[in-house]
């Protein structure tokens, strides 16, 4: 279905994406898991076609940098937030992005429908909560039926019963049969829709796995940097030490000590305590050096 092959972008003698391949059958769900600067939403942005890239990406054996457009045809894309005027209402909303992609009043009714928002036609932008928002940007992305569903944090800026509305309609489009690729640093969200987890670190891919593995096998402690949100270091490393984890303050976050197995644990114990994570970055491995990178 969807497969990619070195895929490498620069800017610069920076490499924002460093050799990215992997593949993906019909049906499939792959989250993107790593830190802000890991490489995540640039590969995306290759994986769309919308940026140039050494390297190949196809869907259904469509070149996306040989042919866009079509490539493209088949992917619904999310972003972080679409863009919507205020004082618009929902219907028309989703009819304009309809008549743009060429797509029927019927089909948009279904997309409404998927996302389980019919009924709310008439509602106004301004009066619909951050879950609802992402929702309709979802039935943008559905319009017309892509096998593909691309998402890009789909919510990182929602909160709980908006992050439930989201996984709760993107899970419906996996029982469909879609094939969905999505970046997240939220533990519990790949855990919900992910069958495949790319572990991405400093633009490369550490490892290719499942959720199950990620959080369930052995392997070397690696020290990761965590920044949260406004001036809550401290009570932060109290709440992960209180969860079992080491941790030591730097004045530039918090350090954390991690078996490989458990790098999502403290990120766990931090979202659970309604603390907010600004970044999370993998400094280093305690045994051997260069694993992963």
């Amino acid at each position: 279905m969807i497969a990619a092959t070195g895929v490498t972008k620069s800017y610069g003698r920076f490499k924002a994406v460093d050799g990215a391949s992997f593949e993906l059958s019909p049906g499939e769900s792959l989250a993107l898991w790593g830190s802000n600067g890991a490489g995540k939403t640039t590969l995306i942005r290759c994986i769309l076609g919308i940026t140039r890239f050494r390297g190949s990406v196809t869907i259904n054996g469509v070149d996306v940098s040989r042919s866009g457009k079509i490539a493209r045809s088949m992917i619904g894309y999310v972003p972080q937030e679409l863009a919507f005027h205020d004082d618009a209402r929902v219907g028309p909303s989703l009819m304009f992005f309809a008549g743009l992609r060429r797509v029927s009043s019927e089909a948009a009714s279904r997309s409404l429908g998927a996302v389980g928002l019919a009924g709310n036609e008439r509602k106004r932008l301004r009066d619909l909560s951050g879950g609802m928002k992402q929702r309709l940007a979802l039935a943008v992305a559905l319009l017309s039926d892509p096998p593909v569903i691309v998402l890009d944090e789909p919510t990182s800026n929602l909160d709980a019963s908006g992050r439930s509305e989201v996984a709760d309609s993107l899970r419906a489009q996996r029982a469909l049969g879609k094939t969905m690729i999505f970046a997240s640093h939220r533990p519990d969200e790949v855990r919900a829709l992910a069958s495949r987890v790319l572990v991405m670190e400093r633009g490369r891919v550490a490892r290719d796995t499942t959720p199950d593995e990620l959080w369930g096998s052995g392997g070397d402690p690696s020290v990761m940097r965590i920044m949260v949100e406004g001036a809550g270091d401290q009570a932060a490393a109290e709440i992960l030490r209180r969860a079992g984890h080491t941790v030591s303050l730097n004045g530039h976050g918090l350090c954390v000590t991690v078996e490989e197995h458990r790098k999502a644990a403290p990120i766990e114990s931090l979202f659970r305590a309604d603390v907010r994570v600004r970044d999370i970055e993998f400094l280093e491995r305690t045994n051997h050096s260069g694993a992963g990178s």
